[in-house]
């Protein structure tokens, strides 16, 4: 009976170190071993043998992405304007040594990190750059905390900026100012469209003024024609009229048709139907016989040539 239980313990004993003696490493893991409390080594994933009583496994770090967010950073601008700032950043262990004894706890350090180094840079920018430029904002942090986590055996996989808040007064304000600006540019866009149609309307009068003196000014040549036409008509008239008179028997022949024109008109005039009172001259009896007789000179004088 004895023997069984001695032989039991001595099973127990050497699972026991079995057990501490070899251990395997999962996928993506990364263990840190102390020997006697110091750091001895690092047991990447696999089967790795350590020696027990000795060895003792500290810290087991995961060599995945792990993800770090930080909410609810209130930060204040350059033109002092309060902000609240949501950060989102992915942090891989890349020297588990580092890692397990350069810091207390590195997710807590990482996150105090991104508060500060974020007030830090918005602090060095203004209200509307940070809500503008959240690329430059999350190339500033890269920046600024590659070098300190580095000394913490980790890699900074990527930070990005979620949000950035103002506070209510600040919205309240921006939202007047936008209210505002929507103001000016209606009142700018009322104006434009007001001076061309101004534009339009002084043009539109321009070229019918232009249109009324071209016609005015074809008007006054047409005319100018016109009158010169008949200004020659009456030259040339005037010319054969003349030259009439001058050969001989050429008064006596116009004072006929002249005598002969006027009974004409007389007669019209008579059987006129608008014409009740026609009016004679005293002397018309003598004009007329004196232009008959010149007629018959005429007669005479063409029976004689002949």
């Amino acid at each position: 009976m004895i023997g069984l239980i001695g032989l039991a313990v001595v099973v127990v004993f050497l699972g026991i170190t079995l057990y501490q003696c070899v251990r395997i490493v999962p996928q993506a893991d990364q263990w840190v071993v102390e020997r006697l409390g110091k750091y001895h080594t690092t047991l990447n994933p696999g089967l790795n043998i350590l020696i027990p009583f000795l060895d003792n496994i500290a810290y087991r770090m995961s060599a995945k992405d792990q993800m770090i967010e930080v909410k609810g950073i209130e930060a204040i601008t350059k033109d002092n304007a309060m902000t609240q700032v949501n950060a989102i950043c992915f942090i891989r262990v890349a020297d588990p040594k580092k890692a397990a004894y350069g810091v207390d706890n590195f997710n807590t350090a990482v996150r105090n990190l991104v508060m500060t180094t974020i007030r830090n840079a918005v602090g060095g920018m203004e209200l509307d750059e940070t809500l503008t430029n959240r690329d430059e904002l999350a190339a500033r942090l890269r920046q600024s905390m590659d070098v300190q986590m580095v000394d913490w055996g980790l890699s900074l996989r990527t930070v990005d900026i979620q949000d950035i808040t103002p506070s209510d007064s600040m919205l309240k304000s921006m939202e007047k100012q936008a209210a505002a600006v929507r103001e000016r540019k209606a009142t700018e866009e009322l104006a434009a469209g007001n001076k061309n149609a101004a534009i339009m309307e002084a043009q539109g009068k321009k070229e019918a003024m232009i249109l009324d003196a071209e016609a005015k000014q074809e008007s006054a040549i047409r005319e100018a024609t016109a009158l010169e036409t008949l200004a020659n008509g009456q030259f040339k008239a005037s010319s054969k009229l003349a030259e009439a008179l001058s050969i001989e028997g050429g008064r006596e022949a116009m004072s006929f048709q002249l005598a002969n024109n006027y009974i004409q008109t007389l007669s019209d005039l008579a059987t006129s139907p608008n014409a009740k009172v026609v009016a004679m001259p005293a002397d018309l009896a003598q004009s007329v016989g004196g232009l008959i007789n010149a007629g018959s000179l005429m007669s005479v004088g063409s029976a004689v040539s002949k």
